[in-house]
């Protein structure tokens, strides 16, 4: 299965989420995390990302003679990387985005439904800016946003601290050809 295939499933985007940066899970604790995902299918999901090198086994365990695994993601395998970003099609990059926007959606769906869900004191942020940049700035935007995310990734739980998801889309807008006017001093 190719890479963008086995990541951009919705389904494995959201156990891949559960897990990133959490201690290793069972899949009975996934599935507490995902209760929408029916257990065949979770298991099904799990061994493809298992089988991928995706996820792997964290710990075993044996309760009342069966053996419980806990998995953990293999953060350097949980990306698709450049060159099957450059084969994909413009329909396999739809697809995935779709897929992106879905897991996106249901998360906010599951946050929302939450009884104590206050968006403005929660600090829930959805928004958009326009940016004219060089390819060269870009990069190093891109670069400074990554290095902000990464850097605090591995705190641990506790502290005050609350888990929260971080997700970021960049498209170019091709339909803005017009230059900028050049700002006038008054």
């Amino acid at each position: 299965m190719a890479t963008a295939d086995l990541l951009l499933h919705p389904v494995r985007m959201r156990i891949l989420q559960a897990l990133f940066d959490a201690d290793p899970l069972t899949t009975n604790q996934l599935r507490d995390r995902l209760p929408d995902i029916a257990p065949a299918t979770m298991y099904r999901h799990i061994a493809l990302l298992t089988d991928a090198g995706v996820l792997e086994v964290a710990g075993e365990t044996r309760v009342r003679g069966i053996v419980v695994r806990s998995y953990r993601v293999r953060a350097e395998k949980a990306v698709v990387d450049p060159a099957a970003r450059a084969a994909m099609t413009q329909d396999d990059h739809r697809r995935a985005f779709t897929a992106f926007v879905a897991s996106l959606l249901t998360d906010f769906e599951r946050y929302l439904g939450l009884e104590d869900a206050d968006p403005t004191s929660d600090g829930v942020v959805y928004r958009q800016a326009a940016v004219y940049l060089t390819d060269d700035e870009f990069a190093a935007m891109i670069e400074e946003i990554e290095r902000a995310v990464v850097t605090r990734v591995g705190h641990a739980p506790g502290d005050g601290r609350t888990r929260r998801i971080v997700s970021l889309v960049v498209l170019p807008d091709k339909s803005a050809t017009e230059p900028r006017p050049a700002s006038v001093a008054e």
